[in-house]
């Protein structure tokens, strides 16, 4: 997504993040929302359009949805619906990348990420090797509630219950083709369960309760649990410099050294 709708996207999306709801439900009921939205012109229009308050649009969304979806994901289309979209069709597509979102995030909170991606890698590969079935998940002509039961037969009780409905929403082809969509979920779920990777160098072997310091004290200040992977780099001579995506925490005697001759050469 591009300009506006680019930064409203973030917005819904830390909305899902700082919900206090049940992450699965409100990844269902956003994937609902996004549907209803497709099929309803007239609401999508509105509820793009520009010229209209905010607070009405806000409004419209609550009449509309209020009594279909659990109180913390209206809270989440509630700020979609303030937010502006360069067109229409960007709103329903930002709920579902929403909605992929809160299921992420919920397989994250309860550790079950790595599960999550296997399973499906695994789904992709079985429909993969099955052509007409592959055929039946990527035409477009064929009623998402059809393809939804026909997935369900298939994988209802072998994957998770977040696995199955990622995979139900690509069958949805919403924003492409069934391949492409799962996919692309897939990716989503790897970088979430990459994000927070810190690369820490240290002079020495870190012990256990040194790791588990650091682990908890890094989980804090990120509010996300983060894995260490540890480097033993003699050259830093003492101190840690850990370094999370593009932050750094360069605590190290080297470090220092470094700042005080830039210091001193003026």
């Amino acid at each position: 997504m591009r300009g506006a709708s680019a930064g409203s996207l973030t917005e819904v999306l830390d909305a899902v993040e700082r919900s206090s709801g049940t992450l699965s439900t409100v990844g269902d009921e956003l994937f609902s929302v996004a549907a209803a939205l497709d099929v309803t012109p007239s609401v999508r229009r509105v509820l793009t359009d520009p010229a209209t308050e905010a607070d009405a649009r806000s409004g419209l969304a609550a009449a509309v949805f209020g009594d279909k979806i659990d109180v913390a994901t209206l809270g989440v289309v509630d700020v979609a619906a303030q937010h502006r979209w360069a067109s229409g069709r960007d709103l329903p597509d930002a709920l579902e990348v929403a909605g992929l979102a809160a299921h992420v995030a919920a397989a994250d909170r309860d550790g079950s990420l790595d599960t999550l991606e296997n399973e499906l890698f695994e789904a992709q590969r079985i429909i993969d090797d099955a052509r007409e079935l592959r055929g039946v998940l990527g035409d477009r002509t064929i009623a998402a509630d059809h393809k939804r039961t026909l997935i369900d037969s298939i994988f209802g009780g072998k994957v998770s219950t977040a696995a199955l409905a990622l995979i139900q929403q690509a069958g949805a082809t919403r924003t492409g083709s069934f391949d492409a969509v799962l996919a692309g979920f897939a990716d989503e779920v790897a970088a979430r369960r990459r994000r927070l990777l810190a690369e820490v160098r240290s002079a020495y072997e870190l012990g256990a309760a040194e790791l588990d310091r650091l682990a908890a004290a890094l989980t804090e200040r990120y509010g996300r649990e983060v894995h260490l992977n540890v480097i033993v780099d003699p050259t830093i001579v003492g101190g840690l410099r850990v370094a999370i995506n593009d932050d750094v925490i360069d605590g190290t005697v080297s470090g220092r050294l470094e700042d005080a001759r830039r210091e001193l050469a003026g």
